[in-house]
């Protein structure tokens, strides 16, 4: 008789097709406009202290870092409107876990990025190695570069190679955005200084080999932890514009902290690109 009672109420419309632990999380949803919110704020007094070119020091220091942390709060809750909060959780736990070992090995071996110091400018280290941003900045990396890479291929969703696809364009998007940070990390904020040969092929003091590394690390992320990225059971949600818009914004304070530099091959390499992601981000979002 359950079983009977079941069945009509999914084809009446009156009962969920999902498994209500795939769900999307009622617990997370509701928090994502206010940190969304938050996230803007930070970023427009971020884009205001670049322009004026004043430099926070001391307990000030907070400021800039409550940029990277609303960011990230904004993503794992963005994530909370599709997935259930075991995956999203899951989500966090894996990415930030694997970029923060990856890196301390960078680090300590200059595999795979090359040979480079981190500063004191970035804050405290983790395990007195990996300073605490990077495994934060490596989740906005990793999940919002999936995220703009899921819009440019939504025409292309139903084909077999979709999910590939993805995850390529996600790792080619973090070069991109790299293109954009490396300048910007070193001579407009000093937060790491690269150890290279001056003979070597590098961008701004970056050495060719930390590009092909940006392109690896997420490559490597994202096969351990695409499994928590995936609904099993899938509801029909609204497009998700939220990557994008974190995206773009990041991309534009880089642009804005270079472009003061006078690194105008980097704020063309990465403005170009940028505007490219975000043509066919939106074309595909409006298949």
């Amino acid at each position: 008789m359950r079983d009977r009672v079941d069945t009509a109420s999914i084809a009446a419309g009156t009962m969920p097709l999902a498994n209500p632990d795939s769900r999307p999380s009622t617990l997370l949803a509701p928090w994502h406009k206010p940190f969304f919110i938050a996230f803007l704020l930070f970023w427009i007094a971020n884009e205001l202290l670049l322009a004026l070119r004043i430099e926070l020091t001391g307990a000030w220091r907070w400021v800039e870092g409550g940029l990277v942390v609303s960011a990230v709060f904004s993503t794992l809750l963005a994530l909370g409107r599709r997935l259930p909060a075991q995956n999203v959780l899951m989500t966090a736990v894996v990415v930030s876990g694997l970029a923060t070992g990856i890196t301390a090995v960078a680090t300590l071996t200059g595999v795979p990025l090359g040979p480079f110091t981190y500063t004191g400018n970035f804050g405290e280290k983790l395990f007195n190695v990996v300073p605490w941003p990077i495994p934060l900045l490596w989740l906005l990396v990793i999940i919002n570069g999936r995220g703009v890479a899921r819009l440019v291929m939504r025409p292309w969703r139903k084909t077999n190679f979709y999910g590939f696809w993805v995850i390529g364009l996600a790792c080619a998007f973090a070069v991109i955005l790299d293109l954009g940070l490396e300048p910007f990390a070193v001579y407009a904020k000093g937060l790491w200084v690269w150890h290279a040969s001056k003979t070597a092929l590098s961008f701004y003091t970056a050495p060719w080999v930390n590009f092909l590394g940006w392109f690896i690390i997420p490559l490597a992320i994202l096969s351990f932890s695409i499994p928590w990225l995936i609904n099993k059971q899938p509801v029909k949600q609204a497009m998700d514009y939220h990557p994008l818009i974190v995206w773009l914004l990041l991309n534009v304070y880089l642009t804005t902290g270079n472009a003061l530099q006078g690194r105008w091959l980097a704020v063309v390499v990465g403005g170009l690109g940028n505007i490219a992601i975000a043509v066919y981000a939106i074309r595909g979002a409006r298949w």
